[in-house]
This record gives C-alpha cells, structure tokens and sequence, in this order.
C-alpha cells in the first residue's frame, strides 16, 4: 500500500472515530430499537389580525406556551417554526417542563430543562425554515402538559403561528424561560413559533396526523378543557391500551382543499403538516365543507362551477394519497358532516346533493385506505342535512358531545398498521 493510501485510511478511521464519539445531538441516530415519533404538532400560518401578537408583547419577553403530548417517553426534542418568517428569527433562550396544571403560568421546578441548539442556548432560524433542538431527557407521560418557554429581544419580521391553540399560554418580561414561577404574566390563547414535540419511542410507536378545517381544529372547545374530537381520539387509544400511538392536529380554522383561507390549502400544505412528521403511519383527512360553503356564499356555484369544483375536489384527493403512499403513509377519508342548519353559509339543495355525492364518492371510490364516517355518527336522521340537535354547536361546528362522538366513530383497528409498502 502506497504511503498516500496508508494516509487516507487513516484519516477515514480517524473520522469515523470522531463520528462515533459526537454527543446525542439533532443529526445523530437515536438508540437501536427506538425512533423519533410526533406527539404534539400545529398546522402553520400567518396570524394576522387579532390573530397577531402586537409588537410590543414581543420586546425582551418569555412566552410559555402549553402543549398536550400523546406519548409517553423520557426524551424528547422540540421543533420552532420560521416557516412563514420574512427574515431571520433570533430566539435568545428556551426551556421546557411540565405544566402544573391547565391554566397557569408555573411548571415544575424539577422538570425544568433548557433547550439547547447545537449545545448552544440560542438560535436563529432562517426566514422559511423550522429547526429541531438538541434532545432533552425529560420523563413525560402520554396525555402530559408540557410547557414552551421561549425568549426573544424583539417581534418576528412576520410570525408563524396557529390561532386555534385552545389552550391558555403566558407572556413575562425579560428572559424568564428558566423561572418555575411566573406570577404576574399577560395571557393569549394561541400558538407562536413552535411546530412540533416529537418523543423518542420504541420502533413499533407511530402518529396518526388528523388533517382538515375548523372542525379538526376544534371550533367552539373552550380552552384547557381538551375536548377537541383529536383529543378524544387520543384518550381513546390509551384506553384500549394502545399506548404506542400517538395523534397529532393539524387542523385549520376555515381551512380548504383547494384555495387558501386563513391559512394555506390543504394539498399546498400536506407535505409539512402529515408527511413530514417522523413516525406518521396514518392520515385522516376530513375537509371539504368550506370550499362547497364558499363557492355557495360567494354564488359562484353555476352547475358547471359546482361540478368542476367535486371534479377538482377528488383529483386533489387522488393525489394527496399518491404523495402519502410514496411515504408508507396510508390515509383514512372522513366524510363531511351535515351543515344545512348553518346561518353563515346557508347551503342550499344543490349544496346538499354535492355533499352527499362527496361523501359517498369518499365511501366508495376506493382511493382512500378506510373510511371515517363522521356524515353517519352526527346527522338527524330525521333531517339528514342537519347536525342531530343534542351534538350541534351552531349548525355547522359540533357540540363537545358531537366531538367526543366523531372521536368515537373512528376505527381504532385501522390505526394500528398500514399495510402500504414504502
């Protein structure tokens, strides 16, 4: 062997010793035998209006924010979003712990864990992307508050965020991430710059990711009552001990398939809120409502514009499953449920019929991998068109019975493998 040969494997060797030897970090392989799995996530976007947070709450201040995780597990990783940023996001410092309780500031002094990035205490994240801290060791049961602490100097260029968080987070001034008390804070009910928690699991743990509007999302559910029909879901699988799966919500309040409402069409973000979410074996995609509604409100549903719309609706369904399938993803389709006692969309015969037609072209069609038929679990069946009255929130949203009624229609069965080969 020649003596530049001899150097070579040298330095190869010398390199994969070096590899060998880097700390746990976010580019490292976690341990054989365990993966890392999504157990809380929230579809992106631009708040705007009082979905915003002003500027001025963003000046040298701590947001803790309150997540509820699926899994059980004893490490886990937290993901910041900058996806809809204009420029680069400084986050100064950050921490995570266990809440006390729903609704207060404070957490756990012993849980108290700072995010590191890279072993550093701060990041910035550039304008369009999201970045995974380092791992933390923090023992933390399925169905467990979690809470966000985040510090920055000042306002994002444009926030990332999700209004429909349902649950109450906290601001304090100056960096405070590493304080277990917070006594005096300001309050606010939506999520800003955090994307995700994901646990390490075993290698049989996997995410179902519930995609669709503001029926997902959970319209009307008060906040810390967890009562979306996501939430149910997740209660249920514990209880039939089926402890290795989680749920993830990615829902969006007036969310569409096909055109962008307060937040980006469905087809446009299907990549990054199910398919790019580590260990998602399945999605439940329930959307469908709004784009009928809006064609309808806006009277742009001539015959030939409504059958171009069920037209359009089912080819972007085809291709959502193709892109899941390519990813070992399978899909469940969920019916849309009765909304004909709706004041603001006010849907009409021809609605109804596009409807029905929908729901049953999802049925039967074949494309989907299993049906989820909220359409048979919430309408009257004296009046098919209608939510029944004793799970009706305001004729189109359901009540929290009418959610814990969808989170019974699923089949728990189809939810523990996917048979699609990758």
């Amino acid at each position: 062997m020649s003596r530049q040969s001899i150097l070579a494997v040298s330095l190869l060797g010398f390199t994969l010793a070096g590899c060998a030897g880097l700390p746990f970090g976010v580019a490292s392989q976690p341990p054989a035998g365990e993966r890392w799995v999504a157990s809380w996530g929230s579809a992106q976007l631009v708040p705007e209006g009082q979905n915003e947070l002003p500027a001025a709450q963003w000046q040298d201040a701590s947001l803790r924010q309150v997540v509820r995780v699926s899994l059980a597990g004893r490490r886990l990783r937290v993901k910041l979003s900058n996806v809809f940023g204009t420029a680069p996001l400084v986050v100064d410092a950050g921490s995570v712990a266990r809440a006390v309780q729903p609704g207060r500031a404070d957490v756990d002094a012993a849980s108290l864990r700072p995010l590191r990035f890279g072993g550093a205490a701060g990041v910035t994240i550039p304008a369009g992307a999201e970045y995974l801290s380092d791992p933390v060791d923090l023992p933390h049961a399925a169905g467990a508050d979690l809470a966000i602490s985040l510090h920055f100097a000042q306002a994002p260029a444009r926030q990332t965020g999700h209004p429909g968080a349902r649950a109450t987070s906290f601001i304090a001034r100056g960096n405070q991430v590493a304080s277990p008390a917070w006594p005096q804070t300001e309050t606010f009910t939506r999520w800003y710059q955090i994307a995700g928690v994901e646990s390490l699991a075993g290698a049989g743990a996997h995410t179902v990711v519930a995609i669709g509007d503001s029926i997902t999302d959970g319209y009307g559910v008060q906040p810390d009552t967890y009562a979306r029909w996501t939430d149910g879901l997740a209660t249920r699988l514990r209880s039939a001990g089926m402890t290795d799966i989680g749920v993830v919500n990615a829902g969006i309040g007036g969310g569409r398939m096909l055109r962008d409402g307060l937040g980006p069409n469905l087809v446009s973000r299907f990549e990054r809120d199910v398919l790019a979410r580590p260990g998602v074996s399945h999605a439940i995609v329930m959307i469908g409502v709004n784009d009928f509604g809006v064609q309808h409100r806006n009277k742009e549903d001539s015959p030939a514009e409504r059958a171009r719309l069920v037209a359009d609706l089912q080819e972007a369904y085809r291709q959502i499953v193709a892109r899941a399938h390519l990813q070992g993803v399978c899909v469940l389709g969920a019916t849309i449920t009765p909304y004909g006692g709706s004041g603001y969309y006010q849907p009409g015969a021809e609605n109804e019929a596009d409807r029905v037609a929908y729901n049953q072209w999802i049925r039967t069609a074949g494309i989907v991998d299993g049906v989820v038929d909220f359409d048979a679990a919430l309408r009257d069946p004296a009046r098919p068109d209608h939510l029944r009255k004793s799970l009706d929130n305001d004729g189109l949203h359901p009540s929290p019975a009418g959610y814990q009624a969808m989170a019974d229609a699923v089949p728990l069965a189809r939810l523990k493998t996917c048979s699609i080969a990758r």
